[in-house]
């Protein structure tokens, strides 16, 4: 079923409209009141790898992570799409020896590194990658480190009746006031089992994910579980470099807004993001997909753009992210003949 998507991002030829990219997003605070809004609020979609922050919740709820002595750098790859840098690669290999199994363990299948130096360097050394230089590694040697602590079977940890899954399902569902059995599944590009679920349950757990527990307010995630989901939020802050890689949205952005934003994306033109509570506002949680599935020229300046329009970034911080929120279009001498940029207005329910 197609989905109510609005145009998010337009491009122009010579001043003239060319094509667009249409989409939806959904701002909720952390006890799911719909804040603002464009486009079906409502529709069901995947949230492929900006679940990843989620993935990684039972294994630091159950307290897994600490038996296993895993770091907030570690955590915020498990939690992390990595780009194949040589300190990425170093992570998941630590992770790895804490848990006692080899690079072999992993199920996420093998490609090229998106960073293009690391991409370079194992050409030239005339190796092929492995599984380790996967994007979702990080993700996978999470859940496998999540089955060793519980002396679950590893050699099936991607199967979606694997109980290591089935807690995952149950956490998204929790955080996103859906029930388990309305929680999509589907195999994402890794062969791990991935939810979907109706864009504004997807930006309640973010906003719950961002409710960080020097915010206040009611109906807010509480225990055990706000503390597990608070150390995941503040390993990927403290850690951007480790959620993504140079020259990468989640990066860039949590860097720049230092402090006031934990996101993730994924593929698909999805994006999650998080507003930390500050300053007396309360914790909101971001969904934005983009309905041709171009995360790149679609969602980055969409997701910028919607920061924009919440008062969230300010005029530096929107300089120094300029690169994502549009830019000029060049034909092939170079010729500027043309632009792209984010052009919707968010309707709000305040």
């Amino acid at each position: 079923m197609p989905f109510e998507t609005q145009s998010l991002v337009e491009v122009l030829r010579g001043g003239r409209f060319e094509s667009e990219h249409r989409g939806a997003i959904a701002v909720v605070d952390a006890c799911g009141k719909l804040i603002a809004h464009v486009g079906d609020v409502d529709l069901v979609t995947y949230l492929r790898s900006s679940a990843k922050p989620f993935q990684a919740l039972p294994l630091v709820e159950s307290g897994a992570a600490d038996r296993l002595g895993l770091t907030d750098r570690e955590l915020a790859i498990v939690a992390g799409s990595h780009t194949g840098e040589p300190r990425h690669v170093e992570t998941v290999r630590s992770i790895l020896r804490k848990i006692g199994l080899s690079e072999d363990a992993l199920q996420c299948g093998v490609h090229m590194p998106f960073n293009p130096e690391s991409a370079q360097a194992l050409q030239a050394a005339g190796r092929a990658p492995t599984p380790i230089y996967n994007n979702c590694s990080g993700k996978h040697a999470g859940m496998l480190a999540a089955a060793i602590d519980r002396g679950l079977s590893t050699d099936d940890y991607l199967d979606p009746n694997h109980p290591i899954q089935v807690s995952i399902r149950q956490a998204l569902a929790d955080l996103s006031d859906t029930p388990f059995d309305a929680v999509g599944v589907g195999i994402d590009g890794c062969s791990a089992p991935v939810f979907a679920l109706p864009l504004r349950g997807a930006a309640l757990a973010f906003a719950k994910l961002a409710d960080l527990p020097t915010s206040t307010g009611e109906g807010l995630v509480e225990g055990d579980r706000r503390v597990a989901l608070a150390r995941i939020a503040n390993a990927m802050l403290t850690y951007p470099e480790m959620v993504a890689g140079e020259g990468r949205l989640d990066t860039d952005l949590m860097r720049a807004a230092k402090g006031r934003v934990v996101c993730k994306g994924g593929a698909e033109g999805f994006h999650g993001v998080g507003l930390v509570a500050r300053d007396g506002k309360p914790a909101l949680g971001i969904a934005v997909k983009i309905g041709d599935g171009d995360g790149k020229r679609g969602g980055n300046p969409a997701v910028i753009e919607a920061l924009r329009q919440l008062g969230v970034l300010d005029d530096a911080m929107l300089e120094a992210l300029k690169g994502y929120r549009g830019w000029v279009v060049t034909n092939h001498r170079g010729l500027e003949v043309g632009e792209v940029r984010a052009r919707f207005e968010l309707v709000r329910h305040e």
